[in-house]
């Protein structure tokens, strides 16, 4: 758990955390140059509870904290946990459980509930709407390069293959979502618990909302990155169906890499027989014609409407087309 002023919030934390049936664990805080009360709270806590070990740092970051953890930690399974939420009672227990009796499973993550009820932010209930939606993990496979399909907070997973994959990595976006996208390259499998076991709290300084890392402009060059070295790798042939702000930006950051980006697809007719980026838009009825014309093509549907994909995808499913296979979704 690393921990940056969080002195409001973490004594709540804390007590979610002792109250777990599984008793049997270590929580490593790392203190991450906190100017508040925070370290003072977490060594009284390390006091009364053996289980707790508090490590103070120098400002470093949310990512040399989580890799300071990571090397202290003494356990093959490692949980997650920010100094701002809560977990229900037996999570620890039933992630265990879930990674013991899966072994094929790399991470496991549960549902999610926002936290507090009278939240303003709208489009944070949305995404946690969408994250509860993936329940499988081939849900959680299909709409990787949509949006971060777990919440950091609520996953736990093998050490080992944490390390093995790199650990913690700086690449100028936020760090989980960098962190599933190697999973997901590396062949692992991502599941969940269908139950509700973190509650994510909201509050204006989220890093999410603070921290450029979790930019969508940085959200799109980790999906770019990523896609390449995965579901582009050996295409000749890229078709982006959407040809709106999603798709201009997706294709931006493909053209910029030098990825082999033919034409766009879109419904307006306005916009059909237009070119972007100085390539030509087709009508979306042209796909399956312009499908045949290459050796190792791929669609990407890139648009921004959870409904609009919900309609592409039955189009293409009646086509004929298997996404992951032949298209992706990217938002």
């Amino acid at each position: 758990m690393p921990v940056r002023n969080a002195a409001n919030t973490l004594r709540e934390t804390l007590g979610s955390i002792q109250s777990q049936t599984l008793t049997d664990f270590e929580l490593i805080a790392v203190n991450d140059g906190s100017e508040d009360d925070t370290s003072n709270i977490l060594h009284t806590y390390s006091i009364n509870d053996k289980r707790i070990k508090v490590v103070d740092m120098v400002k470093g970051g949310i990512i040399k904290a989580l890799n300071h953890g990571l090397a202290l930690s003494q356990s093959n399974f490692i949980a997650r946990m920010d100094a701002d939420d809560l977990i229900h009672p037996k999570r620890l227990e039933m992630q265990l459980q879930h990674l013991q009796d899966n072994p094929g499973l790399s991470i496991t993550s549960c549902l999610a509930q926002p936290f507090p009820h009278n939240s303003y932010n709208k489009g944070f209930h949305r995404y946690v709407d969408w994250l509860n939606s993936l329940t499988t993990s081939l849900e959680i496979a299909r709409d990787i390069f949509v949006e971060s399909p777990v919440p950091h907070p609520s996953v736990m997973l093998r050490k080992e293959e944490l390390q093995s994959l790199g650990r913690y990595q700086d690449h100028g976006w936020a760090e989980d979502y960098d962190l599933w996208l190697r999973y997901f390259i590396a062949g692992k499998q991502i599941g969940k618990i269908p139950k509700v076991l973190l509650y994510w709290r909201d509050h204006p300084s989220r890093t999410s909302r603070t921290d450029s890392r979790y930019s969508v402009e940085n959200f799109l060059k980790a999906k770019v990155y990523y896609l390449l070295r995965g579901p582009l790798l050996n295409r000749d042939t890229i078709i982006i169906w959407g040809a709106g702000q999603m798709g201009k930006r997706i294709s931006k950051h493909l053209i910029r890499s030098e990825a082999p980006v033919n034409s766009f697809l879109d419904i307006n007719p306005r916009k059909i027989g237009q070119t972007l980026r100085g390539r030509p838009i087709y009508s979306a009825n042209h796909l399956p014609t312009l499908w045949q014309q290459s050796a190792r093509p791929v669609v990407l549907v890139s648009v921004g409407s959870h409904s609009a994909r919900s309609l592409i995808r039955n189009k293409m499913q009646n086509w004929g087309f298997n996404e992951t296979e032949d298209y992706w979704c990217v938002a």
